[in-house]
C-alpha cells in the first residue's frame, strides 16, 4: 500500500471505515506551520521516542476548495454541460495538485521537528486531508485510521493559524469519543 515517510502515500482523502484497530499507541497528530505545533512534536517525539510499538502519522488539512470550483453553472445544452462539467474536474484536480505542492513542505518540516528528538522516522507517516470542514476531516480519519491518541494544538484566536483555534478544539473534544485528546499550546 504505502510506505511511512514517503510522498506518494500523503495524499488522503479520509473515508468513513476502517479495518484497523484503535490503539492507543497509534498516534494522529494533526499540524500545521506554528510554534505551537513545532513544541508538540517536540513534546510527543522526546516522550516517546524510546516506545518501540509507537507510530505517529502527521497529518495536515488543506485549505479548502474555492467555492467557484465546487460547480460550474450549468448549460440547457448537453454537450455544454459535459464540456462544463469535464472544465470543473480539470480546474479542480489542478487546484488540488497546486495546494498539496505549496502544502507539502510543512509535512516535511513537522518530520523534521519529530526528527530532531530522536523519535524513528520509520514508524511515521505523512498524510494530507481535503477539508470541507476543518473538525469533519480531522474526525474521519481518526476513524479511518484506527488511531487511540489524536494530538493536536489550541490556538487562542479563530483566526490565528490555519488550523486549530480554540472553537476547532472544543469542537474537537465534545465529538470525539474512545479516543485519547491531547490539546497543547
Amino acid at each position: 500500500m504505502t510506505t511511512p515517510g514517503s510522498r506518494d502515500q500523503s495524499v488522503f482523502a479520509p473515508g468513513s471505515t476502517s479495518n484497523r484497530s484503535l490503539s492507543p499507541k497509534n498516534l494522529l497528530i494533526a499540524v500545521d506551520d506554528s510554534n505551537a505545533t513545532t513544541r508538540a512534536l517536540h513534546y510527543v517525539g522526546a516522550l516517546l521516542r524510546e516506545t518501540p510499538a509507537v507510530t505517529i502519522t502527521l497529518f495536515h488539512v488543506l485549505n479548502p476548495m474555492p467555492r467557484e470550483l465546487m460547480e460550474h453553472g450549468g448549460s440547457e445544452n448537453p454537450d455544454m454541460e459535459r464540456q462544463l462539467g469535464e472544465q470543473l474536474r480539470k480546474d479542480q484536480q489542478e487546484w488540488m495538485q497546486t495546494e498539496e505542492t505549496l502544502e507539502y513542505p510543512i509535512l516535511e518540516r513537522a518530520l523534521d521537528r519529530l526528527n530532531e528528538t530522536g523519535f524513528p522516522t520509520e514508524r511515521v507517516t505523512l498524510k494530507l486531508g481535503y477539508a470541507g470542514d476543518l473538525v469533519d476531516t480531522i474526525l474521519d480519519e481518526v476513524r479511518a485510521g484506527g488511531y487511540g491518541t489524536l494530538v493536536l494544538t489550541k490556538r487562542g484566536q479563530p483566526d490565528a493559524a490555519h488550523l486549530f483555534s480554540s472553537n476547532a478544539t472544543d469542537r474537537l473534544s465534545r465529538e470525539l469519543t474512545g479516543v485519547a485528546l491531547w490539546i497543547m499550546e
